[in-house]
């Protein structure tokens, strides 16, 4: 398990004026994901990929619809096995919100949400198989 913060979520009302604010104010490049209302922004320059970030010292993330678990800035945290980690959440004292579930065909990996004992919410990620 790496443990590693690689992702945010920003809850919007209004998800393209969120975007316009965002890509405006700190130059954030954005990519609104076809058939759904979510939108990957990046913070800095992409590997030859265009998929992780280039340098060390940020990260990329998403703006999402508010409600659900994204109903305030959410953190990810990249994990190797979202089942085994799901299993020491409550262990832990914390609650698992969502099981691991692919991001689109599974391709782009799994997600899951969890909230720790101190009431926040707290996104998981798996990357996708090789």
């Amino acid at each position: 398990m790496s443990g590693e913060v690689v992702h945010f979520e920003i809850p919007a009302d209004d998800t393209a004026r969120a975007r316009k604010f965002y890509e405006k104010t700190f130059g954030w490049k954005s990519m609104v994901m076809p058939g759904v209302d979510y939108t990957m922004v990046t913070t800095g320059p992409l590997d030859a990929e265009g998929r992780m970030p280039k340098e060390p010292g940020y990260i990329g993330g998403g703006i999402a619809p508010r409600g659900g678990h994204v109903k305030v800035p959410v953190v990810t945290i990249r994990v190797d096995d979202i089942n085994a980690v799901a299993k020491e959440i409550p262990k832990n004292g914390g609650k698992l919100l969502q099981a691991r579930q692919p991001i689109g065909d599974g391709s782009m990996g799994f997600t899951g949400y969890f909230q720790d004992p101190e009431g926040n919410v707290v996104g998981l990620y798996e990357s996708p198989p090789e």
